[in-house]
């Protein structure tokens, strides 16, 4: 993927689109910005995420138990994104970055996600692990 093949309208309408889906924890409408093909880094673990069914599900489990989940700063290149979050899980705090890829359509082609400090990925962590088990279970990957 080479970045002239991104307007930088396109990547503004995705902009614009993601922030409105996360703030209304709208998983329908995330699922309508990522790539078939997505593949997702998610911490805290080493080996990517991939295909858009388990990709939106866990995006749909952490906009749905992350409270207070807002973005702040921003940085562009091309069609590369790298997105500040801050929200808190339970009692936790955190903060954390979303770096995106998109493809030429101006859907996300890659999405890997940073997250601080370490209790707070652990708490979010097993959550997350626990309903990702039950998505895997029903074979809906």
């Amino acid at each position: 993927m080479k970045d002239e093949g991104i307007r930088p309208e396109t990547v503004d309408r995705f902009l614009e689109r993601w922030h409105d889906c996360v703030v209304r924890s709208d998983t329908v409408g995330i699922g309508e910005l990522v790539a078939d093909d997505i593949t997702m880094g998610a911490p805290p673990y080493w080996n990517k995420l991939e295909g858009k069914p388990l990709v939106v599900y866990l995006l749909g489990v952490i906009v749905h138990s992350i409270d207070d989940f807002t973005y702040h700063r921003q940085w562009r290149s091309g069609r590369e994104l790298a997105l500040e979050f801050r929200g808190h899980y339970g009692m936790y705090e955190l903060q954390g970055i979303d770096l995106i890829t998109l493809a030429d359509d101006g859907r996300v082609a890659n999405l890997d996600v940073m997250i601080r400090p370490i209790d707070s990925l652990l708490a979010l962590r097993d959550h997350v692990g626990a309903e990702m088990g039950k998505f895997l279970a029903a074979g809906e990957s």
